[in-house]
């Protein structure tokens, strides 16, 4: 038998001790179900009255657990099983639960939520999108009213004494860019309250008053983190920023646009390498000299050369490294960041640096005003502010050790409510995209033919409308869900649980919503998942593949692959040239499956360079908050000046 390692031990001793105070818990019940509305209510302001007494939380547990557990029953109907009893314990302790898609996150965020917000300083439960932070509240809302607690939410359009109210309940929903911005906004408030700062009007204020309101959030005592993988690790790349609009005068119009023609013209490894890994380019000597001997229009003549090289740059990088449907979409002649991780579109969200402008120009859309900063903080510094921090997603384990590090934060892998009974097909690897896509839709026609439904993953929203092409040429019914096409995301969501119903999504991290199988679906076989590319991390893959085979349905999934695929995109072409016609030398149609090695090979290059950046920003951010505290500075707002 072979020994398991410390940390392997330690965690399942723990599950050990859950379960056995989860099998406590469940054998009390009978005490709780004999108790009225009212008595509960009287049993929960008992319980808030030790919490705030001082005594410990963790002796408060199990009847803090069972008290949720029984309102949950009468308001929502739903019971919280021993499994989420025992993920609720791990998220309590300051952890992470890892519980597979459909094992009901959002109720066992209930329980720890509840324990925690008995203290009366504050609950903050972070989701990935405002439609999901409306729902939960609204789902979960009666349960802790009907233990005596309030519930709030925040929302985009807010006004300020809006979030100030719903920051001063007991639980709070909300996602971690509102949050994240209004504490930055009170930082503002704060600093312009102390006269040490003025962003020119950033904050409104009536002729002559001073602005003197207080604070939106009351603390950062606890947060419970949803899709938490999602959140602190793919999200820590971009850091949060109040943007501080400069001026938009020709002159800078002009260069960018004269950038963008310029750099079609530059020739790579001559004037300027691109390292595809990094995303980014960079001039030669003989670039920077061909761009000095460039005629250029009147307007940008007095610009220095410092700044057209920069700008030159970020017109490469803009034309190579970012690509329209996948890394952006166009709506309404505005350039609208696609989140690579959730497929969604990003609102008010900008590239820094000239980046953004730099695709506009390259779009041929008007050129938005450039943004400084006036206050900025990293999703790493915002969630380590708080004296308690927890999250739950579907996908952690592989990022176990950057969330330890990074957060303090240990991953708790919780056992399913039932056995997991999903089936994985060998993955098929195809020479081009083309032939990938034909045995796609060869493959889907054939699933729905037996009544099977079909979830098909795609990388971009690109690739999602030319699948969905190819569908409507055959016949065959289906749906699409993308960045451009999220109105009905719950309820496409939703309905792809029915037999011969085939759904096209670009990503499947946070859509919070189950697809249950009807009767007929489950008896032919299942939801039938198509992966068709690897994407940057394995969590992202793992989240889609966890869409089949929910809480003991059956189900299976499939990857295709081709030599074309986007996540090969940062090996640099050369390389590529040459395995594609080492491939030619082979048998026609699909590839030998010792293909699969040099995708695995290069998903993990792209997650250590990931890492990688996120260590980077982590360190550099921490280097300039110690240099700024010893000034007596605030670092979210005067880090901004360098």
């Amino acid at each position: 038998m072979q020994a398991l390692s410390p940390l392997n031990w330690w965690s399942q001793v723990r599950l050990v001790r859950w379960r056995r105070l989860a099998n406590q818990i469940d054998a009390r019940s009978g005490e709780w179900e004999r108790q009225d509305d009212e008595e509960l209510r009287q049993l929960s302001r008992e319980l808030r009255w030790k919490a705030k007494s001082g005594v410990p939380l963790k002796k408060l547990l199990p009847d803090a657990f069972g008290l949720a557990r029984e309102a949950a029953r009468r308001t929502t109907g739903m019971t919280p099983f021993l499994v989420q009893l025992m993920g609720g314990m791990a998220m309590f302790e300051g952890g992470i639960a890892e519980m597979q898609t459909g094992e009901g996150k959002t109720l066992t965020a209930v329980l720890s939520a509840y324990l925690r917000a008995l203290t009366g300083k504050g609950c903050h439960i972070v989701t990935v999108n405002d439609y999901l932070a409306g729902r939960d509240a609204e789902e979960m809302g009666p349960i802790y009213q009907s233990l005596g607690l309030t519930v709030g939410c925040i929302q985009t359009p807010m006004e300020a004494d809006e979030r100030r109210a719903a920051y001063a309940c007991d639980v709070t929903y909300g996602t971690a860019k509102e949050m994240g911005f209004d504490f930055l906004r009170d930082q503002l408030r704060q600093g312009i309250a102390r006269g040490t700062i003025d962003r020119h009007g950033l904050l409104e204020t009536e002729p002559g008053a001073a602005p003197s309101e207080s604070p939106a959030q009351r603390g950062h005592h606890f947060a419970l983190i949803d899709e938490a993988d999602s959140v602190l690790i793919d999200e820590a790349r971009t850091p949060l920023i109040i943007g501080m609009t400069q001026p938009n005068d020709p002159g800078s119009v002009s260069l960018f646009r004269w950038c963008y023609r310029t750099s079609t013209r530059l020739q790579p490894d001559l004037d300027f390498v691109y390292e595809p890994h990094r995303r980014t380019a960079y001039l030669t000597d003989a670039g920077c000299r061909r761009i000095v001997l460039t005629s250029k229009p009147s307007l940008i003549s007095s610009i220095d050369s410092e700044r057209i090289y920069r700008h030159i740059e970020q017109a490469l990088t803009a034309r190579l490294a970012y690509q329209k449907d996948r890394d952006y979409v166009i709506v309404d002649e505005e350039v609208v960041i696609v989140d690579e991780s959730t497929g969604r579109i990003m609102d008010g969200r900008k590239w820094q640096d000239g980046l953004h402008q730099s695709i506009e120009a390259k779009e041929q859309v008007p050129i938005t005003a450039t943004s400084g900063e006036a206050a900025r903080v990293t999703i790493q510094s915002f969630f380590r502010r708080y004296s308690n921090l927890a999250g739950m997603t579907g996908t952690a384990v592989q990022a176990a050790s950057e969330l330890r590090k990074i957060y303090g934060m240990s991953v708790a892998a919780i056992p399913t409510h039932r056995p997991c009974i999903r089936a994985g097909l060998a993955p098929r690897i195809y020479l081009t995209a083309e032939d990938k896509r034909e045995a796609v839709v060869e493959q889907i026609a054939e699933l729905v033919s037996i009544d099977r439904a079909v979830l098909v993953g795609t990388p971009s929203v690109e690739a999602s409308e030319a699948l969905g092409a190819r569908l409507k040429t055959l016949g065959i019914r289906h749906q699409i869900l993308n960045a451009t096409r999220h109105e009905r995301e719950a309820d496409v969501v939703a309905e792809a649980g029915q037999s011969g119903w085939v759904t096209v999504a670009t990503n499947m991290a946070g859509r919070g919503t189950d697809i249950k199988l009807t009767n007929e679906l489950t008896e032919a076989g299942g939801l039938h998942v198509i992966a068709t590319e690897m994407h940057s991390s394995e969590r992202i893959d793992r989240q889609l593949i966890g869409r089949a085979a929910r809480q003991g349905d059956p189900g299976s999934y499939q990857f295709f692959l081709s030599l074309d695929d986007e996540l090969l995109r940062c090996r640099e072409e050369v390389l590529l040239e040459q395995l594609r016609e080492q491939a030619r030398s082979g048998d026609s149609g699909g590839l030998a499956l010792s293909w699969l090695k040099f995708f695995h090979t290069t998903q993990k290059m792209l997650e250590r360079q990931h890492r990688k950046q996120r260590r980077e920003l982590l360190k550099h951010e921490k280097q300039r908050n110690d240099t700024y505290k010893r000034m007596g500075l605030d670092p979210c707002l005067e880090l901004t000046e360098s």
